[in-house]
């Protein structure tokens, strides 16, 4: 099952891809890991969850050791619309001149969050279109992140599996 699991997080990649965007311009960043990284991904979660003493990192990083896969979006930097709409709290050239970093690194624009949104909807939608099972974690793009899988300034993870039973829910 490994190799059909690989060909839809392929599959899921080309759907982020090819998601629309504002403006048109893309700042979305798309990695699959498997194997290795897909190893330490987890493994870093589970050390993530003592050093925080924070029990949903074990959850997942278990969930994540039990996936062939996990397809990683992320924003990455990128400039603000430019509408001074503060979606994000901000005027457009406030935005550009404050930064706070914690698990991610903000403020963000709001319409490329939305893009990143709308990336991640259409790459579940592909997963689910062929039955892998998945879901959308925040933890694991907070350890994505501290592990440099990818640069982006926020990241989600969708980790992947098929089995009999969803790895993911009832756990």
């Amino acid at each position: 099952m490994d190799s059909a699991v690989s060909m839809v997080a392929e599959l899921m990649a080309l759907s982020a891809k090819t998601a629309p965007k504002g403006l048109g311009k893309d700042y979305i960043d798309i990695k699959v890991i498997e194997g290795n990284a897909l190893r330490e991904l987890g493994e870093t979660m589970l050390a993530m969850a003592k050093e925080r003493n924070e029990p949903g990192f074990s959850r997942d990083g278990k969930n994540v050791l039990d996936s062939s896969a996990v397809v990683l979006l992320g924003l990455r930097n990128h400039p603000p619309n430019g509408v001074d709409c503060a979606g994000c709290g901000f005027s457009c050239a406030e935005m550009k001149a404050r930064r706070l970093e914690t698990d991610y690194v903000g403020p963000n624009c709001i319409f490329r969050l939305l893009d990143l949104g709308i990336a991640i909807g259409s790459a579940v939608k592909t997963a689910s279109m062929h039955n892998v099972d998945n879901r959308v974690m925040y933890r694991v793009g907070v350890a994505a992140r501290k592990t440099g899988l990818l640069q982006s300034k926020v990241i989600i993870g969708v980790p992947l599996s098929a089995t009999t039973k969803s790895v993911y829910f009832d756990r």
